[in-house]
């Protein structure tokens, strides 16, 4: 996953201060799986979207 991607990720599950202030070691496993979690949730609908 892209620095950007896990940035934006970050961003819209609301701890992306926390990795501007601590750095990506700072996050929680619940954090990280979220993370992931996520990022599948956009893969699944951009899969959806292709012909």
């Amino acid at each position: 996953m892209s620095d950007q991607l896990k940035y934006e990720l970050a961003q819209d599950l609301g701890f992306a201060d926390k990795v501007d202030r601590e750095g990506w070691g700072a996050i929680t496993t619940k954090e990280a799986g979220n993370m992931v979690k996520r990022a599948i949730q956009l893969a699944e609908q951009a899969a959806r979207k292709q012909p």
